[in-house]
């Protein structure tokens, strides 16, 4: 290993070992509570890695807020690990530490809060679309929530091909006019609402394709959803508590089709879907980075295997129930063993391709 550090991978079980690492400032409903709270919720994580896609975690809370701290940290014990996965770091800190790291590390690195929704999310979308015959390139899609998933879903809509994104914030619409935003949110201004509208939710709302909600609970009305357009697409994510509810929905329009992060609802936007396998097949190929095009990658291979007859032990897992692509049924169910193998390939293939992968 020493002669040539590339041995690593062959005398070590680094090639399968992946750190969830966090400062607990942004734990899921909960919040900023510290990171000797989150380790919980950072064990449960790695459990999910072992359990779906057979990959050693070391959950490590750090005590750093401070960007420089918190990357310097993570730097220092990255020659123990094949990928980083950063959790439950609040916004707009998570962005810069994501970005250092990534450019300052051979292995890749991956803030599921991020990531992790947008690709579920985009998924979801494109088969929302493809049920109502849309166009990904003619949507008016408004985001309500600026923070690490709003941003990320932001531009991978925007990769993906939708050119007409509002997006709003806990105050009102974010324009280039307003004197209050950060820095995030000042690139956001740039990205997005392109014909600079100004005004609430309610405004943005207006006569829109898609609603997508990462924020708070209750804040979509029956009377925005009312003033969308025909067959709404409605993602409110809000954990435990969505933006508008899909019984709230369903006594104003018969037309819409929705999702939600809960898994007592249909359509739940869940990450377990993405960073296990994405993961997987990062590191089945030992790729430096994950780049846009493993993250689309995985978008379609999910959305495609959502069309397939779901087999039976699929629908014995879920009570008997009777999953066939629909309104109902847009993202597959994470027990779904095939989402195994079509994500991570998808995503393997993807690397080989965009040349970042060091083993093919």
């Amino acid at each position: 290993i020493e002669k040539d550090v590339n041995n690593v991978y062959k005398y070590t079980a680094k090639g399968n070992l992946v750190a969830v690492i966090s400062n607990g400032t942004a734990v899921l409903g909960l919040g900023n509570i510290g990171p000797e709270a989150s380790k919980p919720v950072m064990e449960g994580k790695a459990l999910l890695f072992k359990i779906f896609a057979d990959i050693d975690v070391f959950d490590i809370e750090v005590d750093a807020t401070d960007v420089d701290k918190f990357v310097e940290t993570v730097k220092a014990i990255a020659p123990t690990f094949g990928g980083i996965n950063l959790e439950d770091i609040s916004a707009p800190r998570c962005f810069e530490i994501e970005e250092r790291l990534k450019k300052e590390l051979s292995i890749p690195v991956f803030h599921d809060d991020q990531h992790g929704t947008a690709i579920v999310t985009l998924a979801g979308m494109f088969n929302a679309c493809k049920l109502t015959g849309r166009k990904l390139k003619d949507l008016k899609v408004v985001i309500n929530g600026a923070g690490a998933a709003g941003v990320a879903i932001v531009n991978l809509l925007f990769e993906a091909g939708v050119k007409e994104v509002i997006m709003c914030d806990s105050r009102e619409i974010i324009h280039n006019g307003r004197t209050d935003l950060n820095d995030t949110k000042k690139k956001m201004s740039k990205l997005t609402n392109k014909s600079n509208v100004t005004g609430n939710l309610e405004d943005a709302v207006k006569d829109s394709d898609v609603f997508i909600g990462v924020s708070a609970p209750g804040v979509l009305t029956q009377e925005m959803v009312k003033t969308m357009t025909k067959d709404p697409i409605i993602f409110a994510m809000a954990n435990p508590d969505p933006e508008i509810t899909p019984e709230e929905v369903a006594e104003v329009r018969d037309d819409a089709i929705m999702a939600t992060g809960r898994t007592d609802y249909p359509n739940q936007v869940n990450n377990v879907l993405g960073f296990p396998f994405i993961f997987r097949g990062a590191l089945d190929v030992r790729a430096r980075k994950i780049n846009e095009e493993m993250k689309l990658a995985a978008v379609h291979a999910l959305a495609d295997l959502a069309k397939e007859e779901v087999p039976e032990n699929v629908k014995m897992a879920y009570g008997n129930k009777d999953f066939s692509f629909g309104k109902n049924y847009l993202i597959p169910k994470p027990f779904d063993k095939r989402v195994l193998t079509r994500v991570s390939s998808a995503v393997a293939k993807a690397a080989c391709d965009s040349g970042v992968a060091r083993k093919i």
